[in-house]
């Protein structure tokens, strides 16, 4: 039996199809630029192989066809994918945990969209298509807000009008979610302690970019929001700043809600300090010879300074800080400029164990910290999709428990059984 996780985006799908036994990758796929003229689909298999192939798709429900026709001549037998598991961005406060998709869940879905517009809308999309073209397989949603629904009150509150939070759901949900709780759960398994006695820091660096308080492995505290907009410095998106700007640029720019979205997510973060580079490699290729390459590293380095400070503060206690998604796993240069400084907090990076533990040289897992460093430091190779799979494979065989620490996730443990 396969398990097969999607993931939609307002113009794109991600996939990945499992091995329900042994919980391996056997092939996936990325279709891009979905309602566009110019769509197409790359199927990647565990060898690297590639295949990419042009295909107009007018929605995700034509995506998704397509999707099967390539799994097809990879010779899946469709009839073998008994489940299927969705990331759905935004489960707001009415999903703490995974879920059977029902009518009822996606009309509450439908109803949190106005959170999520670029978002929940396309995954619902993707909802209906595989519900429709796969109706012999139990359909999964893995929410990227419900690992963050045990922040305390006085963590997701605003200090906004009552109204705000109980008619338009004004709130912080955060995102990143699976990604958190799986490098979480692989952090308390390298410290050799069980989950719910480790307090962490936990950093998902990529284009987009969050962090994470977690104590006693829940989060407590994050650096997303309501939307994915506030926080650290990310490639487009702004990150933290202060609300009455965009008032102000609205008033003098006569811009509309619409345009002001466009410039705060995708016009701003990097792309605006650099003035041309949202990739973090092209940034440290130019630093020695463009001004606003070096100022936008430092400004980076600066924002996530500040949320580890914050955090440790927070927490008190820290067994550890976790580096992990493309930069964060990756990018040797940024994670040292990120510790660099918090010696004296008992964060102490090895740099020449940090040259080496790189994800796209094959490296999973490894301590980048000093032996008498206080606090250690790890980077982790997420893999959201294997939670995903191990939750619609818990749901379907009705082993699944809402408390992610009480569930038996085969990554938990000291040595991954794959």
């Amino acid at each position: 039996m396969y398990i097969l996780a999607l993931n939609c985006g307002s113009s794109s799908l991600k996939y990945q199809l499992y091995d329900a036994n042994t919980k391996n990758p056997i092939v996936g796929g990325l279709v891009e630029k979905i309602g566009l003229p110019d769509s197409y689909i790359t199927q990647k298999y565990p060898d690297g192989k590639k295949d990419k192939k042009e295909v107009p798709m007018k929605n995700h429900d034509e995506a998704l066809g397509v999707v099967f026709n390539m799994l097809r001549a990879a010779s899946i037998d469709m009839n073998e994918i008994g489940g299927v598991g969705h990331r759905v961005v935004m489960g707001g406060d009415k999903f703490a945990s995974s879920v059977e998709i029902t009518d009822e869940v996606i009309r509450t879905l439908e109803q949190l969209s106005p959170l999520a517009p670029l978002h929940n809308p396309a995954g619902i999309n993707g909802i209906n298509a595989a519900r429709q073209l796969l109706p012999n397989a139990k359909q999964v949603a893995v929410f990227d807000t419900a690992f963050h629904q045990t922040m305390p009150e006085h963590a997701y509150r605003y200090a906004v009008p009552e109204a705000w939070r109980s008619q338009l759901g004004v709130r912080r949900y955060g995102f990143h979610g699976t990604s958190h709780l799986y490098v979480s759960k692989r952090a308390a398994a390298m410290l050799g302690k069980p989950a719910d006695e480790c307090n962490l820091i936990t950093l998902h660096i990529g284009s987009g970019a969050s962090a994470t308080a977690i104590r006693g492995g829940r989060s407590v505290d994050t650096s997303m929001g309501m939307t994915p907009t506030p926080g650290l410095t990310m490639g487009t998106r702004c990150g933290d700043i202060d609300p009455a700007i965009v008032l102000y640029v609205m008033d003098r720019l006569n811009l509309t809600s619409e345009q002001i979205q466009t410039h705060l997510n995708k016009d701003s973060g990097l792309k605006a300090i650099t003035e041309c580079f949202t990739d973090r490699r092209d940034i440290e290729d130019n630093r020695e010879t463009n001004d606003k390459c070096r100022l936008a590293i430092e400004m980076e380095a600066h924002n996530v300074k500040k949320y580890i400070g914050s955090y440790l503060a927070e927490l008190g206690h820290v067994d550890a800080i976790v580096f992990t998604a493309g930069v964060g796993e990756n990018d040797d240069i940024l994670r040292e400029k990120f510790c660099e400084g918090l010696e004296e907090l008992g964060i102490k990076m090895d740099k020449e164990a940090n040259k080496v533990a790189l994800a796209r040289k094959g490296i999973d897992e490894a301590v980048l910290s000093t032996p008498d460093s206080k606090i250690k430091i790890f980077m982790i190779a997420t893999n959201e999709e294997l939670v995903i799979v191990e939750d619609t494979l818990a749901i379907m065989n009705g082993t699944y428990n809402p408390d992610h620490l009480k569930m038996n996730y085969s990554f938990a443990k000291a040595n991954k059984s794959r």
